[in-house]
């Protein structure tokens, strides 16, 4: 199952093994059992420390793999064979059964571990999708850690038939003792937060407590990420605070002109990042939503405050606004009614969900003709819809697309409506601008490419926006308000590409340390460093 050059690798990370585990392997005579049997086999030759069992329990998910300490009923298992994105979390789950640390704050550790409830997750995947590991990792670790908790990973193209009966149209999506409780990208403290009542309150404290930031970045992506290294690189106290680290760049499966690395993916990106700002003295404060930035002249404090959605405040003498942006809706009846039960923006994660069906792309940008070519080897038709006569997206992809013989591309198309019947998508109608006249065709998907929106909703009447709604900023990154700044998709600047986001990030961050300089109550000096 495994070729030499990663049973060498995971040989390496077998050797952190300190305590046995037991893997578990439930299967039958069919091919994809086999398959997981074989790869349950290469692992466990590789260790003395690995103890394997086979077993045919018919009232158990067939093919699945449980892993666990010895000596203890195993509590993590992947229904499926947990490779592509989920390699990984096959791995750590090996690790940290095995008593290897994770690496992951103590204090949300603690939180884990004092839950006192029975909880029993399972998370529905597709092995394409960049986003679920993130989720199966932490469930995996949260019942790694707590023996009330259970986990389950399902791939939802082996388990077809409850991913049907579930009507589940979106990954990951996460199931709480047999309830729904989420779908998309969650991270480990989004997970505890929701299931542990009290966090919320506790952590608002908490964080209003904090002292005084130099410089506090709004926004985790590639600006936030280089205006953060920037200010610490200062010797300055520097704070981040954002939803989630990565942002849009979490999303985006292939980058290939990130100038010096030939090709990578977004999630990659994203940790590298994150360790990037780690290896300095960053506050990094996650899954919090800013929704209001107070001026130093009407706040309490005196000094720039983010009101943050928990009803937390956060202070500090300069604020670097880099929210980024998100996902353009369509904005027609049905579209919310139907999202993550049809309606999808991620053909990477949820394409996989929808095999052998038929489905659209709304927008004949970039993003919408590489998903209908991705999309297309997987589903039985794409449609795709664009707005004007002409397609813009690259030349070498519209060629692609008309390549395939599952793809047609309607021009001069508007969507009116996304049609279903209570539960999911089945069509959608959109009017001809050229004739006027209106159609309906059957769908079981619709995957919405039509560019992104600013997130600077919580900005508004306090700092100048455009009327695309960025925020306005001049060549340094300053805003409307004094000692505010803003750098990357979420402001003016054009040409909305990582490489230009980080530079944006790194002037934002230049111009808030000389903005710091030349407060007069700033009580010390500081002495300009190379960049």
């Amino acid at each position: 199952m495994l070729d030499a050059t990663i049973k060498t690798q995971l040989n390496a990370y077998l050797e952190k093994l300190v305590n046995p585990i037991d893997v578990k392997v439930n299967v039958d005579e069919k091919a994809k059992s086999q398959e997981l049997l074989s790869l349950a086999e290469d692992i466990a030759s590789l260790s003395e420390k690995i103890n394997l069992t086979k077993t045919n329990d018919r009232a158990k998910k067939i093919p699945s793999m449980s892993v666990g300490a010895t000596g203890s009923e195993p509590r993590v298992t992947f229904a499926g064979i947990p490779m592509g994105h989920e390699f990984t979390s096959l791995i750590l789950a090996l690790l940290q059964s095995g008593g290897h640390p994770a690496k992951e704050a103590q204090a949300i550790l603690d939180q884990v571990k004092a839950l006192d409830r029975e909880c029993t997750f399972e998370t529905y995947i597709s092995l394409s999708c960049q986003n679920c590991p993130e989720v199966v990792q932490a469930l995996n670790l949260m019942s790694i850690l707590n023996p009330k908790i259970k986990h389950t990973m399902i791939d939802g193209a082996l388990f077809q038939k409850e991913v049907e009966e579930r009507n589940i149209l979106a990954v990951p999506a996460v199931y709480l003792n047999g309830e729904l409780l989420g779908q998309g990208r969650m991270s480990l403290e989004d997970i505890v937060n929701k299931v542990d009542d009290e966090a919320s309150e506790k952590q608002a404290a908490s964080l209003s407590e904090k002292d005084a930031y130099d410089v506090l970045v709004v926004g985790g992506g590639p600006a936030g990420a280089a205006a953060a290294i920037y200010a610490a690189r200062k010797g300055i106290r520097t704070g981040v605070v954002a939803e989630r680290f990565g942002g849009q760049v979490s999303d985006t499966m292939a980058i290939e002109n990130f100038i010096s690395v030939k090709a990578t993916e977004g999630p990659k990106l994203v940790a590298n990042l994150e360790q990037h700002v780690l290896d300095y003295d960053v506050d990094i404060v996650k899954n919090q939503r800013a929704q209001k930035v107070i001026p130093a002249d009407q706040s309490r404090s005196g000094l720039i405050e983010i009101e943050l959605a928990s009803g937390a405040r956060l202070k500090s003498r300069s604020i670097i606004i880099a929210t980024g942006a998100r996902w353009r809706e369509m904005n027609v009846p049905g579209e919310q009614e139907y999202r993550g039960r049809g309606v999808a923006y991620c053909p990477h994660c949820d394409g996989p969900l929808f095999k052998g069906k038929r489905v659209s792309v709304i927008g004949g940008g970039n993003s919408g003709i590489e998903a209908a070519i991705d999309l297309a080897g997987l589903v039985e038709h794409v449609t795709v819809f664009e707005f004007t006569d002409t397609l813009r997206a690259d030349d070498v992809l519209i060629r692609k697309a008309n390549s395939l013989t599952n793809v047609t591309i309607i021009k001069n198309a508007m969507t009116t409506e996304v049609i279903g019947d209570g539960n999911r998508v089945t069509g959608m109608t959109y009017q001809d601008r050229l004739t006027g006249d209106n159609h309906e065709i059957e769908l079981a998907g619709i995957f919405v490419q039509i560019g992104l929106l600013p997130n600077t909703d919580f900005l508004k009447g306090d700092i100048a926006l455009s009327n695309r709604g960025e925020v306005e900023i001049d060549a340094r990154g300053a805003t409307s308000v004094d000692g505010v700044f803003a750098a990357g998709d979420a402001t003016t600047v054009p040409y909305k590409q990582i490489i230009i986001a980080m530079g944006a990030g790194a002037t934002a961050s230049l111009a808030a340390f000389d903005h710091l300089i030349r407060l007069s109550d700033s009580g010390s000096s500081h002495s300009e460093e190379a960049a």
